[in-house]
């Protein structure tokens, strides 16, 4: 079968064994840290997507991404919804009344922030319907007073479903014996799981009893929206309250969460610049291991270019021998990158658990999330081999310009 003479000559030059062992050394140093390079690259900003993905689809499918609240309560809320929901980017619209205060049961104590919530609105709006392990929030209903909390909240009180605990809000009412503070018993009748930290720190209760317990008209302090861009919501949310009287006003994500958006997104571009580095120190390992091939085979080339051989044959002889190791070292890596990707919140999970390191106790999630994006592989390959193909360059065109009597001269 035909082959160009150079890249034959240039695939020979790869698989032969070299007199030098350090050149071969270099070589296949730069080949494993184009590996290792890669491969991490890939794993780690699997990850930094993976705290990326739970942010937006847990935390923020949990919590309002924006909100239309008043300074009096609505009692026609439906009016506003009915409102709002004409906007383009609005795609679903639920009530809310929220309260703050401790929930207190068999000794245990811990702080809370309490919603009101109508349950077939807030299916529209929020991914909770989809986390619940036991009951449901349709058994929100008035006057039953129940109340729906997160598993790390039941856990750490002790408490399952069906079972009581005490609101405790921070309120005082004077009373015979002095000022105490208002309380109220509620049963739990759904405990939800979404594996973040909004497991410990939210509750909701039917939204009239919410009004009952600040001693308010029925009715809702705002509505919740769930938007179809969530970048867009400080625009969406001010757009809205521009054409509503004074005394509403609105807020979103980015007042709570913003600045954990933030952190994540400058992570991710100091970590990918960080690594990326390393890329680069393995090609320019194969510069130095194709300079030293060249200064290596330099009677080799003379004979070539007595026999016939063009400048350009012995340019791309050497561009083959660097490019197969910069191929090689890319695929390595990518291959290896997918699987540890792919792996590494199921293994980090089983070190956790296994060695009780409560590795995550710092993190909004409570576990490692590894999000692998097919573009991020596309992108990170791609500049690997031309950043290799790059690296060759110099030390090809340096071999191109060997004079064959000066190479011959000492042989």
């Amino acid at each position: 079968m035909f082959k160009p003479i150079s890249l034959y000559i240039g695939l020979r030059y790869t698989r032969a064994r070299r007199s030098n062992h350090f050149i071969s050394f270099i070589a296949l140093v730069s080949m494993i840290g184009l590996t290792l390079g890669v491969a991490v690259l890939i794993t780690v900003l699997s990850v930094m997507n993976g705290f990326d993905r739970e942010l937006k689809n847990r935390v923020l499918g949990m919590i309002p991404q924006a909100t239309v609240s008043s300074t009096q309560i609505l009692t026609d809320w439906p009016e506003l919804a009915k409102k709002v929901e004409q906007h383009e980017h609005v795609k679903g619209i639920a009530p809310f009344t929220q309260l703050q205060g401790m929930l207190t049961a068999q000794g245990q104590v811990a702080g809370i922030m309490v919603t009101g919530i109508e349950p077939e609105y807030e299916k529209k709006v929020s991914i909770i319907q989809n986390h619940m392990i036991a009951g449901s929030i349709d058994s929100l209903k008035k006057g039953e007073f129940g109340i729906v909390l997160g598993k790390q909240m039941t856990d750490s009180l002790g408490l399952g479903l069906n079972d009581n605990i005490t609101l405790v809000l921070p309120e005082a009412t004077p009373s015979p014996a002095g000022v105490v503070p208002r309380f109220k018993r509620f049963k739990i009748v759904g405990i939800f799981s979404i594996g973040a930290e909004v497991d410990s720190m939210m509750g909701y209760i039917a939204l009239n009893d919410a009004s009952t317990l600040l001693r308010l008209p029925d009715g809702a302090q705002g509505v919740r929206l769930k938007l179809d861009d969530i970048f867009l919501a400080p625009e969406v949310a001010d757009d809205i309250v521009k054409d509503l009287p004074s005394n509403f006003y609105a807020s979103n994500w980015t007042f709570t969460h913003g600045n954990l958006f933030s952190a994540i997104q400058m992570e991710k571009a100091m970590v990918s610049l960080l690594l990326f580095l390393i890329v680069l120190v393995a090609v320019f390992n194969i510069v130095s291991s194709l300079v030293m091939v060249v200064s290596d085979k330099k009677s080799d080339i003379a004979i070539l270019r007595t026999l016939g051989a063009s400048p350009a044959t012995i340019t791309r002889i050497f561009m083959v021998q660097g490019t197969i190791i910069g191929v090689i070292g890319t695929v390595s890596g990518a291959i290896l990158g997918i699987i540890f990707a792919s792996s590494i919140s199921g293994l980090i999970g089983w070190l956790n658990t296994a060695f009780g390191l409560n590795l995550f106790d710092a993190y909004f999630i409570n576990y490692l999330p590894s999000y692998l994006r097919w573009q991020d592989v596309v992108v990170i390959v791609s500049l690997s081999l031309v950043l290799s193909f790059l690296a060759t360059i110099y030390p090809a065109l340096r071999a191109a310009k060997t004079q064959p009597a000066e190479a011959l001269r000492y042989e």
